[in-house]
Parts: structure tokens; sequence; C-alpha cells
């Protein structure tokens, strides 16, 4: 692997759960508001 490959691959490794947290906490957040 190059270095692009790694540099990808680590922040897909961190970016998804982070961006599918993100998901769930604007879900929570919404069905907050609208009760």
């Amino acid at each position: 692997m190059n270095r692009r490959t790694v540099l990808v691959v680590s922040w897909a490794w961190v970016g998804l759960p982070f961006a599918y947290g993100v998901y769930e906490l604007v879900q929570k957040v919404s069905l907050l508001f609208t009760g």
C-alpha cells in the first residue's frame, strides 16, 4: 500500500463511525424537538 491508500483508509476508519454517530445524534435531536 502506498501512502495515499493508507491515508484514505485511516480517514475512512475514523470518519465513517463519526459520521454514523452524527447521523444518530441528528435523528435523536429531531425526535426530541418534534415529539
